[in-house]
C-alpha cells in the first residue's frame, strides 16, 4: 500500500465517494483549529487502497513543526494486539496453548494468591480456585490490575510497589516486573471478571521464555520485519528522533503541557512492554492491521492462519462480564472482547455505523485503530496527547472521525 499521498489512491476504487470523503479533512482541521489537539494524522483504506491519508496541524506546538506521514508516535496500548498476535503466532508453533497456565512458563505465579480484605491482623488472602492461564492474559481475565485505572487496595499495592509509574510504563527489567508482580495479590479469582491489567506485559515475559530471546528481538524477528514495519520498536534510534511527535498533557481546561517522556523512549535498554511500550507509524501499523483483515497475510507473508484471526477477533467474555469497562465509568456498551481487541457485538447499543464483528484498540495518547470485516475497511487515527480524564471534545474527534468514513461509503 502507497502511503506517498492521496493522488496515489483511487478513492472511487475504494468504495468511496470522493466528495464525501474530503469532509473527513475538514471537520479534522476544524478540531485542530479549535485546539482540540495540536496534530494528527488520519488514515482509511478499504479493499486493500489508501482512500484518505492526511496531516493536520504541528508535532511540536513551539516549533510549529508541520504533522508529516511518516510522524513516529508512542502507541500505548496499540502495543497490546501485537502482543497478542505474538502470543498466537507461539500457540500456531506448537510450544503453547491457550488453556496452559501461567505458572508452567513463570514459576513465581505459582504461589499468587487473591486480595480478600484488609483485616485488624493485616491482609486476608485466598488460594486460586484454579491457575491463570494464557486465554486468562489475552483476555484480561487473569484477576491482575494496573494501579492507575481503578483505587482497589490491590491498586495501591501497585503502585507501592512502582510497578509503573507516570514517567515510565516499565521503569523495572521485564523479568524484575512480573517477578515483583507475581508476589502481588490478585483482585479476583481469575477467569471470572475483566480488569484491564498488565496482562500482555506478563504476555510478553511469556514470549521471551518461550521463544528462547528478548521479547523485543521475537517481535523484531518475527513480526516487524516480515511485515516490513521499519519504524516500529520499543524506542527511537537518534537518526529518527526529528520525527518523533512531541508529548503532551491536556489540562481539564484543554491547555497542552510538554510532557517529560521523551528521554525513555531514546534508551535502546529499556524494557520492553507488551501492553504499551511500543512506537510506531500510521503507515507501519496500517501494515500490521492489513495482516489481520486479510486474515493473517500481507504481501504472501504469513504470520498467523486464517483461523487464529477469527479466533482473537470474536467475543470471549461470558454475560456477566459484559459490558466491559476500561475506566469503569464509561463501560463499553454493545462490544465484547476477544484477545487483545475489542469487539463490536451489538451496532444499535453501541450506536454504532460500523458493522458487527469490527474490532478495535485505542492508545492513552489518543491513538486508535479499527478493522470492519464487513467493509474490508481499515480506520487509523494517530495523536499524541494524554488526558488526566475524559475531555468531551477529544473524545468527540474518535467518534465523528468514524462516522465520517462511514457516511462516505457508496458501495
Amino acid at each position: 500500500m502507497d502511503m506517498t499521498g492521496i493522488a496515489a489512491t483511487d478513492i472511487q476504487a475504494a468504495g468511496f465517494s470522493p466528495e464525501r470523503i474530503g469532509k473527513i479533512g475538514t471537520v479534522m482541521q476544524r478540531f485542530v483549529d479549535r485546539g482540540v489537539l495540536p496534530g494528527l494524522i488520519t488514515v482509511v483504506a478499504r479493499h486493500g487502497k489508501i482512500a484518505h491519508l492526511e496531516c493536520f496541524g504541528v508535532t511540536d506546538i513551539e516549533s510549529q513543526t508541520p504533522m508529516r506521514p511518516d510522524a513516529i508516535f508512542r502507541i500505548y496500548s496499540m502495543t497490546k494486539p501485537i502482543t497478542a498476535v505474538a502470543t498466537m503466532m507461539l500457540v500456531e508453533d506448537g510450544l503453547i496453548q491457550l488453556n496452559d497456565p501461567v505458572c508452567r512458563y513463570i514459576p513465581a505465579f505459582k504461589d499468587t494468591k487473591v486480595f480478600v480484605r484488609h483485616t485488624e491482623q493485616g491482609v486476608e488472602l485466598a488460594d486460586l480456585q484454579r491457575d491463570i492461564t494464557v486465554h486468562d492474559l489475552l483476555t484480561h481475565t487473569a484477576g491482575l490490575s494496573y494501579g492507575f485505572f481503578d483505587d482497589t487496595p490491590v491498586d495501591e499495592m501497585y503502585r507501592q510497589a512502582r510497578l509503573m509509574t507516570n514517567s515510565d510504563p516499565m521503569p523495572l527489567t521485564l523479568e524484575a516486573m512480573v517477578t515483583r508482580l507475581a508476589s502481588l495479590p490478585l483482585v479476583h479469582q481469575p477467569g471470572t471478571v475483566w480488569r484491564y491489567s498488565v496482562a500482555h506485559d506478563v504476555l510478553g515475559h511469556l514470549i521471551s521464555v518461550v521463544a528462547g530471546m528478548p521479547f523485543d528481538q521475537f517481535l523484531s524477528e518475527r513480526v516487524f520485519t516480515p511485515l516490513g514495519m521499519a519504524d516500529t520498536g520499543f524506542y527511537v534510534p537518534d537518526d529518527k528522533l526529528s520525527r518523533l511527535v512531541t508529548l503532551y498533557s491536556a489540562t481539564a481546561s484543554g491547555a497542552f503541557i510538554k510532557a517529560p517522556k521523551t528521554s525513555i523512549w531514546r534508551d535502546p535498554k529499556r524494557a520492553p512492554s507488551g501492553g504499551g511500550g511500543l512506537v510506531s507509524t500510521a503507515a507501519d501499523y496500517l501494515r500490521f492491521a492489513q495482516m489481520l483483515l486479510n486474515g493473517g497475510v500481507l504481501d504472501g507473508v504469513r504470520l498467523l492462519s486464517r483461523k487464529s484471526v477469527a479466533l482473537m477477533t470474536r467475543n470471549h467474555l461470558s454475560a456477566g462480564m459484559l459490558p466491559f469497562a476500561v475506566d469503569a465509568r464509561y463501560p463499553e456498551l454493545g462490544y465484547g472482547y476477544g484477545l487483545g481487541v475489542g469487539v463490536l457485538m451489538n451496532a444499535a447499543e453501541a450506536e454504532e455505523l460500523a458493522g458487527e464483528g469490527m474490532y478495535y484498540w485505542s492508545g492513552a495518547a489518543k491513538t486508535r485503530w479499527w478493522n470492519d470485516p464487513s467493509e474490508d475497511l481499515i480506520g487509523l487515527m494517530m495523536a499524541q496527547v494524554l488526558t488526566p480524564t475524559r475531555l468531551p471534545e477529544v473524545e468527540a474527534i474518535k467518534t465523528v472521525f468514524r462516522t465520517l468514513v462511514y457516511q462516505a461509503i457508496e458501495d
